[in-house]
């Protein structure tokens, strides 16, 4: 089973498990919502998320997308979480990222051990947060930050998240022996259901002219690119508007951006890229032989970029040409690059010296 739920004492423990990274795949989300519904009428007074494996619920499962939808669908399984009458917590290690930090976004609190992150990289596919980030992530970590952490899609560590107060603690040693104490220390204060979808955030507190401000820097940053501005519309919605109209207007602009060819593309090479380090026949357990050294055809511009990148990772190169003057217009070339990246101060130039023949 994906999803299996154990009753310790009056915590319930809903442990994910979907390997390898634990995505919110159908069964995922089916098992996650008829377990809090269940736990609702049971003995539990509290009840926590945690994952099996190497990290907590990593994502969606982008393999589902611009396919015929499963219920549930990820946002209501979201909402029933954060609508649950008995407090829920969030137990993060490895990775929570796009819609698995969107499910721990939506317990009322969250924690992790001090080695895990967190993000919304969504738009690195061309798409946005599309299960309530773009809502709850401002309310708790203030508009700046959160707009940051969306428009870049970079993870963030768990001591930077606890300062923004997107986790509430960190815990050292076994995660789920300090999810237990957390909760239990929960209990003895008698636990509020804090719901994020509660916080309000106050427009006269904002900056004037910050969202035009995002707008513009990332016109520039992220020019062509539909998914940044659309992430500062929701943000903005969730200043400006009750969070049930900033998540109609989400869910609309996460659609958008679905269809978009934007994402379409990033998408297929997102599933091309691990594709491509894959060969039909070859048993998982064979070992990848060390280069010992690089013989290139053609010294132009691909060949001497090519020869260079291998040079860097002190790998021994042998560049071939057709004859002398060709050669060493190629070496030159190289010779020319190394100039430009020095004077730059962007790379530290080859380890080892090229060969050439």
């Amino acid at each position: 089973m994906t999803v299996t739920y154990d009753l310790q004492n009056k915590i319930g423990v809903i442990t994910i498990n979907n390997p390898p990274v634990n995505a919110l795949s159908q069964p995922v989300r089916e098992g996650l919502k008829g377990t809090i519904e269940k736990a609702q009428h049971d003995d539990s007074e509290l009840l926590i998320i945690i994952c099996t494996g190497r990290t907590f619920i990593a994502g969606a499962d982008i393999s589902e997308f611009g396919k015929m939808p499963m219920e549930p669908s990820l946002p209501d399984v979201v909402n029933l979480i954060e609508a649950s009458a008995k407090p829920v917590i969030a137990a993060i290690h490895g990775t929570a990222l796009g819609g698995g930090f969107e499910v721990a976004l939506a317990c009322h609190y969250r924690i992790a051990v001090p080695s895990a992150k967190v993000g919304l990289p969504e738009v690195k596919l061309g798409l946005l947060p599309g299960a309530g980030g773009t809502q709850r992530a401002p309310r708790l970590a203030g508009v700046k930050n959160a707009l940051d952490l969306m428009t870049s899609g970079h993870p963030m560590k768990a001591a930077r998240a606890q300062s923004i107060e997107l986790l509430d603690s960190l815990v050292e040693g076994n995660l789920l022996t300090g999810a237990i104490e957390f909760a239990n220390t929960l209990l003895a204060d008698n636990p509020e259901v804090r719901r994020v979808s509660d916080i309000t955030i106050d427009p006269a507190q904002i900056e004037p002219g910050l969202f035009d401000a995002y707008r513009a820097r990332l016109a520039k940053r992220a020019r062509g690119q539909i998914a940044p501005q659309k992430i500062v519309a929701c943000v903005e919605a969730a200043v400006n508007q009750p969070i049930n109209k900033g998540l109609e207007l989400e869910r609309k602009l996460f659609v958008e951006c679905l269809l978009s060819p934007e994402s379409q593309g990033l998408r297929h090479l997102f599933f091309a890229e691990r594709k491509a380090v894959k060969i039909n026949g070859l048993p998982k357990e064979t070992r990848a032989k060390a280069i010992q050294s690089v013989g290139i055809i053609g010294g132009g511009t691909m060949g001497g970029g090519i020869a260079m990148n291998f040079a860097n990772a002190g790998i021994p190169v042998t560049l071939l040409e057709i004859d002398e003057q060709a050669l060493q217009r190629g070496k030159d070339i190289i010779a020319s690059n190394y100039g430009i990246t020095v004077k730059k101060a962007s790379s530290p130039g080859p380890k080892q010296k090229n060969g050439s023949g």
